[in-house]
């Protein structure tokens, strides 16, 4: 596998990472005629008009690179497809802002599309407390689209910081690759991350806050965020299924447990304020950063870390023989504490502030 994925790589990875640096100027040009510019408001407090077309160059980027080095068309129409569609409903929310119904209505249907014809489907959840496999039987079909459609909506919610939810995806990927490099099985799947992060990789050149470049000039916009949202779906479905188990399904939890946490923290507790679970504010995980004192650079670096060293724990703890019962466990313990500390906006501040007290990390 190895010499076939470096192989592949040279011709593929480098051209998706140029295509994207350079057109990424272009679309950015193009965008004001084409409407796709996001304006500050009251939960937005970016300096300026910023173009929203990274997603509009990351994916067809990946998708006519995957096809060019070997990923047929036909073959993975349901998974492009759905890409595509997101990426028109993406684009079309972020010029005029579709009503949320229409945005879930068009979610399921890219979920189904992944989950019946291109058959990602969750049928069980690995041997979680040790008792034997916990195996999802007649609810695999609604669980595994249930489970496509969160994600889209939890890469979807983290798209608040520069940087942020485009590194957190380059991340999570590189966990998937990682594990497909040490298996020693899923070259297909190597081959194709390697060229999502290839494009990514380019966008971050303009979206992230480094020395030589003080604030995005370029955002991922709701097309890039969902459409990733579903392509991480996908990856975290085919890597876990039981037929080429590359990735145990708790270790693909811990590697995405940072988007899946903040999610289900922020639904409880708009739900406990008495608000709709899609309800937009600044109570997400990146906000509680920025109310402690940390710079958004910083914030974003932080929770890159977060997400490394918890992909760290799910994928090197499987592969060392960590029980998996004790991996579970620590993801339910966590999950729930997160929710917890999430209830009430004001702790996860204060908790935070102390840290960066604490570490002399400032602002």
């Amino acid at each position: 596998m190895k010499n076939d994925f470096i192989l592949s790589a040279f011709w593929t990875v480098g051209p998706a990472f140029l295509l994207v640096m350079a057109l990424m100027p272009v679309f950015r040009a193009l965008a004001p005629a084409l409407g796709l510019m996001d304006r500050p408001d009251a939960r937005k407090n970016h300096e300026g008009a910023v173009p929203l077309i990274g997603g509009l160059v990351i994916l067809p980027v990946f998708i006519l690179v995957s096809v060019v080095g070997g990923a047929g068309f036909l073959e993975n129409w349901p998974l492009y497809s759905a890409v595509l569609l997101l990426l028109l409903t993406g684009a079309m929310d972020d010029k005029i802002h579709l009503h949320p119904f229409i945005k879930f209505g068009m979610q399921f249907i890219a979920a189904a599309l992944v989950v019946m014809p291109g058959g990602a489907q969750i049928h069980d959840l690995g041997n979680l407390f040790g008792f034997g496999v916990f195996a999802l039987g007649w609810a695999s079909l609604p669980f595994s689209i249930v489970a496509v459609v969160l994600l889209i909506n939890a890469v979807n919610l983290m798209d608040g910081l520069d940087g942020l939810a485009g590194g957190v995806v380059f991340i999570i990927l590189g966990w998937f690759l990682a594990a497909c490099i040490m298996s020693g099985a899923g070259g297909a799947y190597a081959h194709s991350l390697s060229i999502l992060m290839a494009g990514i990789a380019g966008f971050l050149f303009y979206n992230m806050r480094t020395p030589w470049r003080s604030k995005a000039s370029i955002f991922m916009g709701d097309a890039g965020s969902m459409s990733l949202g579903l392509l991480l779906g996908w990856y975290a479905i085919a890597l876990s299924s039981p037929e080429q188990r590359i990735l145990e399904p708790m270790a693909v939890a811990w590697v995405m447990a940072v988007p899946i946490w903040d999610e289900c923290a922020q639904f409880y507790r708009r739900v406990c304020e008495g608000h709709h679970p899609f309800w937009p504010d600044l109570g997400h995980f990146h906000h509680h950063f920025i109310r402690a004192g940390f710079s958004p650079g910083l914030a974003s670096a932080l929770i890159h870390l977060i997400v490394l060293i918890m992909g760290g724990i799910g994928v090197m703890g499987t592969a060392a023989g960590v029980p998996l019962f004790l991996l579970s466990s620590l993801w339910i313990a966590g999950i729930l504490a997160h929710m917890a500390y999430s209830k009430n906006i004001e702790n996860y501040t204060g908790l935070l502030s102390r840290v960066r007290r604490l570490c002399a990390l400032g602002a």
